[in-house]
């Protein structure tokens, strides 16, 4: 079962084509992360999928639902982190706590009241008296509590120092990914998600430009590092100049063909996604050019 079925997806805003085409599937139980540059469209489709923008075309279910006509039924089963903070910043935690239950049918208090056992978070503090890195962790805290079906996170740690990044994914993988719960998690920071996702899609001026299952990428991908007057062979991805030497990303190439050219190896996700982006920028080719989630 697929939490998110997108298709087709386009948004307008004037003469700006936001979401060109777009297409996004997600599912039950993956961790998806949906990468691209600034103004690429990521906040675009999620604000589609949140239900809180129309389409101008294509189809979209989120939980079996339409997004923008079911979304009070929508928003029983998606939680939502966001990459600017939205507590109520006069609002002291425990009374924050106490509106969460009063008002979320599904609302585990004491699940709550454990997450943040595990932090520095004062119960009688206001938001506003919390860091950052404590507003996000207590944010995450509420949502672990609502037994979402779909956690949708936008830049979740724009502006957290490495501490903590760290336990917020840590958090995020112990305590949310069980059975057929998915997230969806947006980022321009490829390095920071790449060890906790399960599957890829990037996203380039509206368009998906890559769809791929991460484990699959050690099977398509590899990456070339050679002295700059060797011959290589043609169809590369991309070619750039490294202190190492020349470095040539393929697909479906021949490991054999490649041996004894260089040192051969599976690139970084973030290599991937640079040598996409500059190929699309480079080409013009903005053609949805990979679907792997067969």
């Amino acid at each position: 079962m697929n939490v998110i079925e997108a298709q087709g997806l386009v948004r307008r805003f004037g003469a700006v084509t936001a979401l060109d085409g777009f297409d996004l599937t997600v599912p039950s139980g993956r961790i998806v992360g949906l990468i691209g540059p600034n103004g690429s469209g990521k906040t675009t489709a999620l604000r589609a999928i949140l239900g809180l923008s129309r389409l101008d075309a294509g189809t979209l279910r989120v939980a079996d639902c339409d997004p923008w006509r079911d979304r009070p039924q929508l928003m029983q089963n998606v939680a939502y982190i966001p990459d600017t903070g939205i507590l109520p910043r006069w609002m002291r935690v425990r009374d924050l706590i106490d509106y969460a239950e009063g008002v979320h049918p599904t609302f585990d208090r004491s699940r709550t009241e454990r997450l943040l056992s595990k932090t520095s978070v004062d119960a009688s503090r206001t938001i506003a008296g919390l860091s950052k890195g404590m507003q996000v962790q207590l944010h995450l805290s509420l949502i672990l509590a609502i037994n979402a079906k779909l956690l949708v996170l936008d830049e979740p740690t724009l502006g957290l120092d490495v501490l903590y990044r760290e336990q917020f994914y840590e958090a995020l993988l112990g305590d949310f990914i069980e059975g057929d719960r998915s997230i969806l998690v947006t980022t321009h920071e490829v390095r920071e998600i790449e060890h906790v996702l399960t599957d890829v899609v990037f996203i380039r001026k509206g368009k998906s430009v890559l769809a791929e299952f991460v484990d699959t990428i050690r099977e398509h991908y590899l990456k070339l590092t050679t002295d700059a007057g060797t011959n290589v062979p043609g169809g590369y991805l991309s070619r750039r100049t490294s202190l190492s030497g020349v470095e040539y990303l393929y697909r479906d190439a021949s490991r054999a063909q490649l041996q004894g050219l260089g040192d051969v190896g599976v690139p970084e996700l973030v290599e991937l996604f640079i040598a996409y982006m500059q190929s699309a920028a480079a080409t013009g080719n903005e053609q949805n050019t990979e679907a792997q989630h067969a």
